[in-house]
């Protein structure tokens, strides 16, 4: 396939934000590999915010009404003829189908009426063109695996590098909703919320490397969304040290200028983890029901992961089902510390020698 010869592209990945940043290097090559194509990112209801972010690879955006066994959204029945109707209108030259393993989402992107589609399926699955479809591995890195796809294609798919697209008004946003922060550098952000509770530590652990960072002479910042609220409180109440609580305050630009600036990111296996990849932030990431191979950052020296060996990984429901969340009890507050000391310590040669919480 030629994609420089391309003139409408759809790009279907209706998901959320960390799934969104995986396929950033992909859509870098597609664009550079189609540099004059108009492409369409067919998303959430919020899609049309991540297309204006990131201009330089997205044009415009399709809303997407859900679809019956996607459980990413309410599915708008009535909404989704009007949807396909839309969709054939433009005439795609291209629909790439990024969003899984095809067997929901390849009938979907082979109605919508492109000359072409392309993307991934599973062995014994629907199909649409074994020329253009990639088999699926389950333990693929989600970046490479989007790359992989790319290249397929004819693109250039070399740099694995996320990006995050800093407006305007973000910094800005921070500064009206946060007051005064430290100053560049001297402030760890804790994150120790997920949109589902299997996906979460435990709050204590999270306030006990909270008040570990606190005394080598971190500032704390708590940031989570206003759902998250009751989560990143229990992380407060159960501190010593004092902390800024930024719960519900900062929108996803002005969180993702505060990440930037940070020393340290600890938290889940969530969105905010690729924003601190994107940026170079040094972060502890908390793997408990996904599976580290597949969503982990690339670069292992700057971001560590940790995860307990549990046979249920990866987990499929939003509420563990079994006694203690092993995956989350598996993870000790003293590992976390470790591996946060480790990387205050890269590059500086200081020593964070907090003793244990008791």
């Amino acid at each position: 396939m030629d994609l420089g010869a391309c003139q409408r592209i759809a790009v279907l990945r209706a998901l959320q934000l960390g799934d969104m940043l995986c396929v950033v290097p992909a859509l870098r090559a597609i664009r550079s590999a189609a540099p004059r194509a108009r492409i369409t990112l067919i998303g959430l209801s919020w899609a049309a915010s991540f297309a204006r972010r990131f201009a330089r690879y997205i044009d415009d955006a399709l809303l997407f009404p859900g679809f019956p066994g996607f459980p990413e959204q309410p599915v708008g029945l009535r909404a989704i003829p009007g949807f396909i109707t839309a969709a054939q209108e433009r005439r795609f030259d291209l629909v790439l189908q990024m969003h899984g393993s095809g067997t929901l989402s390849n009938p979907l992107a082979a109605a919508l009426g492109a000359t072409n589609t392309a993307g991934f399926y599973l062995p014994g699955q629907y199909c649409p063109d074994r020329q253009t479809f990639l088999p699926w591995d389950e333990r693929e890195n989600e970046i490479l695996r989007y790359l992989r796809l790319a290249a397929s294609l004819g693109a250039q798919a070399r740099e694995a590098h996320l990006e995050f697209p800093l407006l305007g008004a973000d910094r800005e946003s921070l500064r009206q909703c946060a007051g005064t922060l430290p100053s560049r550098g001297a402030y760890a952000c804790i994150h120790p919320g997920a949109r589902s509770p299997s996906r979460r530590w435990l709050p204590q652990r999270f306030a006990e490397v909270a008040d570990r960072l606190a005394a080598g002479g971190l500032r704390i910042v708590l940031t989570g969304t206003a759902q998250e609220s009751a989560i990143t409180g229990a992380v407060r109440d159960c501190m010593k040290a004092p902390a800024l609580d930024l719960t519900g305050r900062t929108g996803l630009g002005a969180l993702a200028a505060l990440i930037a600036d940070a020393r340290l990111l600890v938290c889940n296996d969530t969105g905010v983890s690729h924003i601190a990849a994107a940026f170079a932030t040094p972060s502890v990431v908390i793997c408990c029901g996904a599976d580290p191979v597949r969503w982990a950052p690339l670069d292992r020296q700057r971001h560590r992961v940790l995860g307990a060996t549990v046979a249920c990984r990866p987990c499929m429901h939003a509420d563990c089902p079994l006694d203690g969340h092993p995956c989350a009890a598996g993870v000790s507050s003293d590992q976390a510390w470790n591996m946060a000391a480790a990387l205050l310590e890269q590059g500086t040669g200081d020593r964070f020698s907090v003793g244990p919480d008791r």
